[in-house]
């Protein structure tokens, strides 16, 4: 059988396209090898979302390369979005690379492979993390004009898969072992409207907790303005849909937040924040920020760090800012310093350290049910409805404790904490 090493970069939309591929690979009678050297094709599913994800995947690229040239390897191909995006510096750069293809390019690069694609089968998905969660990847593209972000640029405008399409490929996963279905997309909150005319995003959700073996949804990249209100109601009426929300701010200042093009203001977040704290009980927010943009100065800095210290969130991240070619905000500059932007990023993540440990001593003695994900030492770690896979806290529960079955549920008391995660003990299979 003709071997394949996929390597995948990037967030976990670039994971659920791998698993496409895979799958059409699989059906061509291509083996996969876990080992590049065992390999005789190398694909690379790169990210090109900000400047350190380029380097990365220019860099395994080139590593790649080089065991091209010393005959280990007899090809390699390159996708994904910085393929997308660079292809014609990348070609000349790179004359290594046999081929390079785009985004959900799966048809030309099976192609190149001279198989056969087959497109009733493009629902089916051959995981590569986990059998029991899954990434369900709910729309392509993204029609918002962040003045930072180059995924427009990269994945295209909005594009929202049917209902149909996407309980099809959920019981798929379902009948696979699949228990967590987490949804994403470049903004979920906007499902459903260039296909259906309004946002669908609660009938989608209601539609997959239908599915029997599907014990948990999870939404991702929610974004703030025009959040869909109805969500509320169904998070609060759905045992399946949980309480844990990732809604992406950026900022808080609204000067910055004007000249990010986010569409809303400084007061609609804190009422929508609000809101969802008042409505849903015990609800864990998740969200993100960008410090060392262009136009924040240190009052704007001060004003994000107190409105994080202020409303406390359950999990935050931080990037610094990287400038894009063909982003409205690249002809800003790039005026404030990487040593600058470090020190932001650093004070932040100090100040939701200190909270993040406030919380988490808040939530020993409580009991928790807890999905077990893999095993690590003397532990195993589990996730409880207030941890996403990979981003964020894990709970981890002493072998001592007993044998623990990886994929599945069980309740468990928080017997001890640290910054991120919890100790805990299991009671009971759930």
């Amino acid at each position: 059988m003709r071997k394949i090493s996929v390597i995948t970069l990037g967030c976990s939309k670039n994971t659920v396209d791998s698993e496409r591929l895979i799958n059409q690979l699989q059906l061509n009678d291509y083996q996969i090898a876990h080992n590049l050297e065992e390999a005789d094709i190398i694909f690379i599913n790169t990210c090109g979302f900000i400047q350190a994800a380029k380097e990365e995947s220019i860099e395994t690229i080139l590593e790649t390369a080089e065991l091209k040239k010393k005959g280990k390897v007899k090809k390699i191909f390159v996708g994904g979005c910085l393929s997308e995006r660079y292809r014609k510096e990348l070609i000349a750069e790179i004359p290594e690379v046999d081929a390079f293809f785009g985004v959900e390019d799966y048809k030309n690069i099976i192609k190149e492979l001279k198989g056969n694609y087959y497109e009733e089968f493009l629902y089916k998905r051959t995981l590569i993390e986990a059998n029991h969660y899954s990434y369900l990847k709910i729309s392509e593209g993204c029609d918002r004009p962040c003045s930072f972000c180059a995924i427009p640029l990269m994945r295209g405008n909005h594009r929202s898969k049917t209902i149909e399409d996407l309980t099809k490929e959920a019981q798929n996963l379902a009948q696979s072992g699949v228990k967590e279905l987490i949804l994403i997309g470049q903004d979920t909150t906007y499902y459903g409207i260039d296909i259906y005319g309004k946002r669908k995003l609660r009938e989608l959700i209601q539609r997959l907790s239908d599915i029997e073996e599907i014990k948990w949804i999870r939404l991702l990249y929610a974004y703030p303005s025009g959040f869909p209100i109805d969500i509320i109601e169904e998070m609060k009426a759905n045992s399946k849909f949980l309480k844990y929300i990732d809604i992406p701010l950026q900022h808080i200042s609204d000067k910055v937040l004007r000249s990010m093009k986010r569409g809303i203001s400084s007061e609609q977040i804190k009422n929508l924040l609000n809101k969802l704290r008042a409505e849903i009980d015990d609800i864990a927010i998740r969200t993100t920020f960008i410090v060392g943009y262009p136009e924040e100065d240190e009052k704007d800095f001060e004003e994000l760090m107190n409105f994080i210290e202020e409303f406390k969130f359950d999990r935050v991240g931080c990037f610094e800012y990287s400038p894009e070619e063909g982003t409205s905000a690249y002809k800003l500059g790039d005026p404030i310093s990487h040593e600058e932007k470090k020190r932001r990023m650093d004070e932040l993540m100090e100040v939701q350290q200190e909270i993040s440990y406030q919380k988490n001593l808040n939530l020993t003695g409580k009991e928790f049910e807890i999905l077990v994900d893999r095993t690590e030492g003397d532990f195993y770690i589990a996730r409880s409805y207030r941890d996403a896979p990979e981003v964020d806290g894990e709970i981890l529960l002493p072998k001592k404790y007993g044998t623990l079955k990886i994929g599945n549920f069980y309740k468990c008391i928080a017997e001890d904490c640290d910054e991120f995660d919890l100790y805990a003990k299991p009671l009971t299979e759930s």
